[in-house]
């Protein structure tokens, strides 16, 4: 549900995002603005700011920056409407009640209990393991060397051996049996009637990424079959969209994910200091959860098992974080099995440095590949290049390509050209990719005539939003349809409908703009750092210089595209007059 413009600004307008971010970022005043590390990256300099005036941050160390509702979705890892929700709960503003037909009311109320009923059976086991009844379980679970700290973090419970404790309970607190079974708490046979699915089990409460639970998974003591058991698919339990921990990772904020495969490989990563571990429910890794985790950083570390299935569950899983757009490197747990106990023999330290060394996800697969070759044999070797060309071809941008090319020489003692060649020639025969074409060398670093124009748009914008009082001075001179890139136009736009009204807030433009990358950009545009300019002649020549620029370009661009367009034709016409004007005019900064 998209809220009315109105309702959006009167929250934000009502959060002041000095009062808010101070609540998460320490930060002192230095001038009109307040500085602090930011929380986005790390960084030993604090070059996060954060402006009262504009109800804007920005980094100018990694780009971050937005309005208050920005800086919660990007810290606290939520949606648009789960910030907004934080925000109003903070201001006492009322959100409408989404108005929903008789099904989807009827829907939300069933998940509303299916929440309400597998919130109770977590209290209960979680009771049970610390009763004298779930010692068994206590024992299990303080054995693998879990804290009482982390069992409570975790919500760590236990289902008794009776196998019908906990249906009785349920219906104590007035649940009927059919929403128990949905729930996916219970099972019937003709021997035992209704009764608990878990039994003799450590049991791990399942949380979706607002820490709701939404499943359970069981771990058996004993040799019983099978050894770890999952609720089933449930409304509220999707184990394609769910990882376990996320609840928590979420908000770790290391600009990775470790996917891990099991429950307590998460808990004994996250006992150990390294908060960004989660794992697959019960399931091989999904396009679902690669979506998921693409919401909490781009780069997923894997640690799965240093067996032959752990191998293969992981070169699985980099084919989908790469379809995804998200890049894989894999941790080497050798000699140990699985991270749990990689960080009971060699702790957290050890961990962190393989964590330093994790392997490209690319490289990784031709480290798997070349075990089926003898490197030794001139012919096998052979085959085995060939196959590495086949697999470089699947990066279609040309700058990737060329750098695996490079590092793939330069690892396997390839001939950097040979491989090359291999690489077009099997692309020109399958006709997967175009053969790389060289470009013409180019003077680096150089800035383009469009690298100037952009900048004189974005110093113009951020002047005009720091100093209001200069828009009547040059608003006979320029429109928005000046700013020839869309999203300074759009920028332009609602800057100026905001000036003419006498009710302008860089903030409010932020929220005008869904995808996070315009937002972030926007954030930078009205941060763009203006030289210092002493006296008013010299203010006065950099504004006329600037519009003036800023004009020129925009007739450059209209007139080149002039042909038949009437719009366009029109703007020119107006452009070359106003240009002719701006020319011999003086822009008087006084206040008169």
């Amino acid at each position: 549900m998209r809220y009315p413009e109105e309702l959006i600004e009167e929250i934000r307008t009502k959060n002041d995002i000095v009062e808010v971010i101070s609540g998460y970022v320490r930060m002192q005043k230095k001038g009109s603005s307040y500085f602090g590390l930011c929380p986005f990256h790390n960084e030993k300099s604090p070059s996060f700011s954060v402006s009262p005036g504009k109800q804007m941050y920005y980094c100018f160390g990694c780009g971050a920056g937005g309005n208050v509702i920005t800086f919660l979705k990007e810290y606290e890892n939520a949606t648009f409407q789960e910030a907004l929700k934080m925000l109003a709960d903070r201001a006492g503003v009322a959100l409408p009640e989404v108005e929903y037909s008789e099904e989807t009311r009827r829907k939300e109320s069933r998940r509303a209990k299916l929440l309400e009923v597998n919130k109770q059976a977590a209290k209960y086991y979680y009771y049970l393991l610390r009763s004298p009844r779930g010692q068994t379980g206590l024992r299990y679970l303080s054995g693998r060397a879990l804290t009482d700290e982390t069992m409570k973090k975790f919500g760590l419970g236990y289902a008794d051996g009776t196998g019908s404790d906990l249906t009785a309970y349920l219906r104590s607190k007035g649940y009927a049996d059919d929403l128990i079974t949905e729930a996916g708490l219970t099972g019937f046979d003709e021997k035992r009637g209704v009764h608990d699915k878990f039994w003799n089990r450590v049991m791990f409460p399942i949380q979706d990424s607002n820490h709701r639970v939404i499943g359970f998974g069981g771990r058996v003591m004993g040799e019983a079959k099978p050894k770890y058991l999952n609720s089933p698919e449930t409304m509220i339990f999707d184990k394609s969209r769910n990882l376990y921990g996320l609840n928590f990772a979420r908000t770790a904020r290391t600009g990775n994910l470790i996917l891990c495969e099991g429950y307590m490989d998460v808990i004994a990563l996250h006992q150990a200091g390294f908060g960004q571990a989660v794992a697959s429910l019960g399931t091989a890794f999904t396009a679902g959860q690669a979506s998921l985790v693409k919401r909490f950083g781009e780069e997923v570390l894997l640690a799965y098992d240093s067996d032959g299935a752990g191998t293969s569950a992981a070169l699985r899983a980099l084919g989908i974080l790469k379809e995804a757009g998200l890049r894989g490197r894999v941790i080497d747990m050798q000699p140990y099995k699985d991270p749990d106990e990689f960080i009971k023999n060699l702790g957290a330290e050890a961990f962190q440095e393989r964590i330093s060394q994790a392997q490209n996800g690319f490289f990784f697969e031709l480290k798997v590949l070349e075990r089926d070759y003898h490197m030794e044999d001139p012919e096998s070797k052979t085959a085995f290049h060939r196959e590495i060309a086949k697999k470089l071809c699947g990066f279609e941008e040309e700058v990737e390509r060329e750098n695996y090319i490079e590092s793939v020489a330069q690892r396997y003692h390839i001939g950097y050209e040979n491989l090359r060649k291999l690489v077009n020639s099997y692309a020109a025969r399958t006709g997967l990719v175009k053969p790389v074409e060289r470009p013409k060398p180019t003077a680096a670093g150089k800035p383009s005539p469009e690298d100037h124009i952009r900048k004189s748009q974005r110093i113009l914008l951020t002047w005009l939003s720091e100093e209001p009082e200069i828009y009547p001075k040059i608003k006979s001179y320029l429109s928005a349809a000046d700013f020839t890139q869309e999203l300074y136009q759009q920028v332009a736009d609602k800057l100026f409908a905001g000036l003419e009204q006498g009710s302008f807030s860089p903030a409010s433009v932020v929220s005008a703009f869904e995808e996070e990358e315009e937002q972030r950009e926007v954030a930078a545009i009205f941060n763009t750092k203006l030289e210092r300019l002493d006296t008013r002649q010299e203010k006065e020549k950099a504004l006329h210089d600037i519009v003036l620029s800023i004009k020129r370009n925009s007739f450059d661009y209209y007139s080149a595209r002039m042909g038949s367009d009437m719009e366009a034709l029109n703007r020119v016409i107006s452009g070359k007059k106003a240009l002719e004007e701006l020319e011999k005019a003086h822009i008087s900064l006084g206040s008169g």
